[in-house]
């Protein structure tokens, strides 16, 4: 298999042909793809077409990167993102944070869909992840480590940036709303988690799960990328009354949720 780091460079070179260098690299989670729509001078470029990025088949992804700006600020958008769940390996998963960062990018913003177990939490909340416990049995950085991508331990004292998390809240009060800050725990997937998974997830701390965002998060550590992650709750997970999910209820409220996330980020970009 070619290198990483060459794998890299490769998709790093097809795409500094096709637009700007983005500042901000932004990846849409779940039923979150409509910001794409909004890219002004947009290039859209289909993930099979660049070397070495994997195909996207989860529901609610429309497996394509944008090129273009949003609020005047160079942007790189992602419709759709790769999991652990589909059969990638995670540095697979993570090569668009590397080839983010090999571009130019200084931030990364993730979004996702996520469950809440917080009673506090209602379907339709917007929220800041401030932290994560990763539980999906792996590392993005595992095997050996190559210097000229980031060090061999980087420090996860902060993975999400404080100063735009505050200014995210920020953002939201103007806007009516509230943005509450959480812990993530992510999962491997694709199942959804049984009730017992769940008390055992609230217990070690965490207040939403999902099946992104950590793996991304770590990489833009190792990668020297700041990250902040906001995610959709699209689902309640309380034990004592949990209800059956499927997926096109959670699409369908990720895309309600979708106009007050946009309208953040929105205002956000010009801090990123």
């Amino acid at each position: 298999m070619t290198p990483l780091f060459d794998r890299v460079q490769e998709a790093t070179a097809f795409l500094r042909e096709r637009g700007p260098a983005p500042r901000a690299w932004v990846v849409l989670g779940s039923g979150l793809g409509s910001l794409g729509s909004r890219v002004a001078g947009a290039v859209r470029v289909p993930y099979a077409a660049i070397p070495h990025f994997p195909r996207s088949t989860a529901p609610g992804h429309a497996g394509e990167l944008v090129l273009g700006s949003l609020n005047a600020i160079p942007v790189a958008v992602m419709q759709g993102r790769f999991h652990y769940y589909e059969g990638y390996a995670l540095p697979e998963v993570t090569l668009p944070v590397r080839v983010a960062a090999s571009l130019g990018a200084k931030t990364l913003l993730l979004t996702s869909a996520v469950g809440g177990m917080d009673a506090r939490l209602r379907k339709g909340d917007l929220v800041a992840i401030e932290d994560h416990v990763n539980l999906m049995g792996d590392s993005p950085l595992r095997g050996p480590n190559d210097d000229r991508l980031g060090p061999r331990f980087p420090d996860m004292s902060a993975p999400y940036d404080p100063t735009l998390l505050a200014r995210a809240e920020e953002i939201a009060l103007r806007h009516g709303f509230r943005l509450p800050r959480v812990v993530l725990a992510a999962v491997g997937g694709p199942q959804l988690e049984t009730r017992a998974e769940y008390r055992f997830l609230r217990a070690l701390g965490a207040e939403v799960v999902g099946m992104s965002t950590a793996p991304e998060a770590i990489v833009a550590a190792h990668a020297g990328l700041r990250v902040v992650a906001l995610s959709a709750v699209t689902d309640l997970c309380l034990p004592d009354a949990l209800e059956r999910v499927d997926i096109d209820g959670i699409l369908r409220v990720a895309a309600e949720a979708a106009p007050r996330l946009e309208r953040l980020i929105l205002d956000l970009l010009p801090h990123a």
